[in-house]
Formats: structure tokens, sequence, C-alpha cells
């Protein structure tokens, strides 16, 4: 099954790095793809539990899915994982 998520916090092109490498070892997840036009990450996955999964991952590294809570911390966490895709991109 396939499924997209908007996300909130993209301020940069590191993002997408950051996002594809940490969603890539969550199992049961394959085919990711981050649109910096349409703020949304998309994927094939195989299970809800890889649903779960990856929501929780994308607000623990400051890319929480719209609708759930961006408090200031979320906000930083998006800033410092911003840096260090742009510097392992």
């Amino acid at each position: 099954m396939k499924t997209t998520f908007e996300i909130q916090n993209l301020k940069c092109g590191g993002y997408a790095h950051t996002i594809i490498n940490k969603l890539s070892h969550i199992a049961d997840i394959e085919n990711i793809t981050v649109n910096n036009e349409s703020n949304t990450v998309s994927f094939t996955y195989l299970n809800d539990s890889a649903i779960k999964n990856s929501k929780k991952l994308l607000n623990e590294i400051g890319y929480p899915v719209v609708g759930d809570k961006n408090n200031i911390i979320t906000k930083a966490k998006s800033y410092v994982s911003c840096t260090i895709g742009k510097i392992n991109n």
C-alpha cells in the first residue's frame, strides 16, 4: 500500500536526506520520496505498524504530520535535522 503525509517544519533542502535516511530504517517501509513543494513524504508500506512507527519517527526528528502537535522543541529538532541532512548530503 502507499501513503502520503503532509508534514510540518520543512525549511531547507537538508531535510529530505534526513527523512529518507531515518524512515528507511523502519521495517516494512520502502520507496520513500519527499516533495519540497507540497511538504509531503510518501512511501509504500506493508502494515499499520509501519504507519504508526513512521509518524512517531517523523515527530521525533522534528517533522510531525500536519494535525499533530508541533511545539518549540519539535521545531528546534527540525533545524538540527536539516543541518545534519545538509552535512550528510
